[in-house]
This record gives structure tokens, sequence and C-alpha cells, in this order.
């Protein structure tokens, strides 16, 4: 089953809040993004920006069950959400 764009997009912004609340992750994520904390806000509403911050998530299985359990979704949806977002189309160069 797929994910809506919509969808997508508001778990990117629930995931984008999960690390925001994360100390450790935070400044792990703004590193590897080249955000700055001021910017969050205003790409929050990015759905590529959204796709970045799951695809920081999908690093790392842990960062995965653990947001997952938190907001009670099945571990595969961030995979999902982040297939619906802008550049996680599956690309078939066949």
């Amino acid at each position: 089953m797929s994910v809506s764009r919509d969808t997508a997009e508001s778990i990117g912004v629930k995931a984008l809040i999960w690390l925001g609340n994360s100390d450790d992750l935070m400044p792990v994520f703004l590193g590897a993004s080249g955000a700055a904390v001021e910017d969050l806000r205003a790409q929050a509403s990015d759905p590529a920006f959204l796709g970045s911050v799951l695809d920081f998530l999908l690093m790392d299985d842990a960062w995965i069950v653990a947001f997952c359990d938190s907001e009670t979704l099945p571990y595969d949806t961030v995979m999902k959400a982040r297939a619906a977002l802008p550049g996680g189309e599956q690309v078939n160069w066949t």
C-alpha cells in the first residue's frame, strides 16, 4: 500500500519535530543536511526538504524504530512516505 503525498508530508513534518526534540540527532541532521536551525521552520513546508528528513532517518534502523514507535506507525511507513515525496521515486535503469 502506498502513502499519499499529503500523508507523506505530514510524516515528514512529524519526523522533523521528532528530530528537533532529539539533542543527539538534531546536530547530526543539521550537519548532514547543511540546514541551520533558523531555516527549519521555513523549510518544513518544502516537500523536497521533508524528503531529506526522511532520507536521514532511513540511514539507521534504530532511528526508524524510535520514530515509528513514538508515532505508533508501522516500521515501513517512513520508506513509503519517502517514495511519495520528490526524489523518492524508484528509478529503473533498464
